[in-house]
């Protein structure tokens, strides 16, 4: 590949490829160089270290999330059917990921403990998210009034549902009783917010 051709997406689609195959342990910029054809030197010309590599994979992966959730929060609608599709994509999205490459669900896994403030960043987006389906609530009349700002009640629902999209809580997404305490946390929360 001439360098010419090298761009960030292709560097991180690459790095992705390299992550699977090697784990984020063994995973190095020689590999993810040597997978595109080209020197080192030319994937830092992207990303200065690896750790800024590492990082923008996690980022990249972790928009994804966001890009799938915003119909739900920017869409027309009911709000209260807005937010529990949200839930029930955020919910699907992760058990999927999980489920269909656990093999990079686990690096990723690694590589968000290293990427606080990507994370912090990927939260402050989700919580943005609900924040506006709050808000619309209120303003349709089918929710109530925030306690204090929608931001707080957005964050208090994100917690809330943390069971179902926590990685941490991995190992209860297959168990035989997850849909429906998912379906009672979402019944509750919309009976809390309900005007």
């Amino acid at each position: 590949m001439s360098t010419d051709a090298l761009t960030p997406d292709r560097i991180l689609e690459a790095t992705e490829e390299v992550l699977r195959r090697y784990g984020p342990a063994k995973a190095t910029v020689v590999d993810v160089a040597r997978a595109l054809g080209v020197s080192h030197g030319s994937v830092y010309r992207h990303f200065r270290t690896k750790a800024a590599l590492r990082e923008a994979v996690t980022e990249r992966w972790l928009e994804r999330a966001v890009r799938e959730l915003a119909p739900f929060a920017d869409g027309p609608g009911p709000a209260a059917e807005r937010l529990t599709a949200w839930l029930s994509a955020l919910f699907a999205a992760k058990r999927r990921k999980a489920g269909a490459d656990p093999e990079l669900f686990a690096t990723y896994m690694v590589l968000i403990g290293e990427s606080s403030r990507v994370v912090a960043e990927h939260v402050d987006h989700l919580v943005g998210q609900l924040a506006r389906i709050v808000e619309d609530g209120h303003r349709q009349g089918e929710f109530a009034a925030p306690v204090t700002d929608a931001t707080t009640t957005a964050r208090a629902v994100f917690d809330a549902t943390d069971r179902f999209h926590d990685p941490a809580h991995v190992a209860d997404w297959s168990e035989p009783d997850i849909d429906a305490a998912f379906d009672a946390v979402v019944a509750l929360l919309l009976r809390g917010l309900r005007a």
